[in-house]
């Protein structure tokens, strides 16, 4: 027997049908279709009655009144005002608290006394920095580790004194003097001094950004240190090393290829064949032109990735702290650059102290860096003078 079903929405059976029964079937599937049909626009009604438009209409013409609404003669132009907040960020990053009037009042979050000043509110979380050139001496210097605050090297200062001697001749007494080369390692500290506000409203990139300043700022430090410090407090630069040798360049403002060649072949040909030049950018813009007599530059670029270039077959640094050309200077030093010692005694260490500062809201960021220098033999350099007159 066959059955013939209609289901209305609710899931509910509204008819079944069997064969062989008395009423018409037709009628039935019409009367059942005609049910089915009400039932739906019945269920559509409820939902249209149920459904509160008022509250989307009044957002909408909230949201148009809004937008259609002309600026007042008092409202200030948000884009100045965002502007005016990165300016004044900028200021605070760059001169901490001196911060002018004008600045201080756009970031109008604290005062000064209260620990410093909030970040913008679009403030990106890229910085935009100035390039912080280095000395490469570390690059071609021996470089060593060390776990006490010097270290000290002996030295011969002086050797035999062997004597031809006839048979039958007593032999002449020798002596051999000793020294020894200390290299101390000197410290290198600073602390900042950074808002609490400044460090939670950046989101993180403030204190990197004070982290990253102060490697940068130690790397220059150093690198000056290795080419013109005193040794006094600080590593002894390898410019201001007495015992290192002149060579005298004959012209106050030009330099000689000649020359270069003579001051190069006045080392023994040890530390000649392992030596490297060392001046500015300028001066090296200067000794590119240089050509030997037969017309050939000194000066050849690297062919092989990873290889420095050469002057004279020799390879070359650039170093920032290296003086330019001018009469009395030393724009060029060459030598064997493993007769330069550093030392580290302890890498840049930073602490972070919120507690100190911490009624002005204040934290504050020590680094320190314990680091020594020398020559320790004076021997494998030469430097080049230019003349006074």
């Amino acid at each position: 027997m066959r059955h013939l079903k209609t289901t209305d929405l609710s899931g509910s059976t509204a008819l079944t049908l069997k064969d062989g029964g008395d009423d018409n079937p037709n009628d039935i599937v019409t009367k059942a279709l005609g049910d089915l049909t009400k039932t739906v626009n019945d269920r559509l009604d409820d939902i249209e009655k149920k459904a509160d438009t008022s509250k989307i209409t009044e957002r909408l013409d909230k949201i148009e009144a809004k937008a259609n609404r002309a600026k007042g003669e008092g409202d200030d132009d948000p884009d100045e005002a965002v502007e005016a907040e990165k300016k004044a960020f900028a200021h605070y990053l760059r001169h901490g608290s001196a911060v002018p009037e004008d600045d201080r009042k756009a970031l109008t979050v604290s005062s000064d006394e209260q620990g410093g000043y909030l970040a913008p509110a679009e403030m990106s979380t890229e910085f935009i920095r100035d390039l912080i050139e280095y000395s490469p001496i570390r690059s071609v210097a021996s470089v060593r580790s060390i776990a006490s605050p010097s270290v000290k090297y002996p030295k011969r200062t002086a050797g035999t004194n062997a004597q031809w001697e006839g048979e039958g001749e007593d032999s002449e007494e020798s002596t051999v003097t000793f020294g020894q080369v200390e290299v101390p390692a000197r410290k290198l500290m600073t602390h900042v001094d950074i808002s609490n506000e400044l460090l939670s409203d950046s989101g993180g990139t403030a204190e990197a950004e004070v982290r990253l300043a102060l490697a940068e700022d130690f790397g220059k430090k150093e690198g000056t240190a290795f080419v013109n410090g005193t040794g006094a407090g600080q590593p002894e630069g390898l410019m201001t090393h007495p015992d290192i040798a002149e060579y005298v360049n004959g012209s106050t403002t030009v330099v000689s290829a000649d020359n270069m060649i003579k001051m190069m072949y006045s080392l023994p040909a040890m530390y000649r064949n392992a030596g490297t030049w060392m001046m500015n950018g300028t001066t090296l813009g200067v000794i590119r032109t240089l050509k030997d007599g037969d017309g050939r530059f000194l000066w050849q670029p690297s062919f092989q990735l990873g290889q420095p270039e050469t002057i004279l077959g020799r390879p070359v640094i650039e170093a920032v702290d290296m003086p330019d050309i001018a009469p009395g200077a030393f724009p060029i030093l060459y030598g064997d650059f493993s007769a330069y010692r550093i030392v580290d005694r302890l890498a840049m260490s930073m602490l972070v102290n919120p507690y100190l500062l911490a009624t002005k809201g204040l934290t504050r960021i020590h680094a320190t860096r314990r680091v020594g220098g020398r020559v320790i033999q004076a021997a494998r350099f030469r430097k080049l003078k230019m003349s006074t007159t």
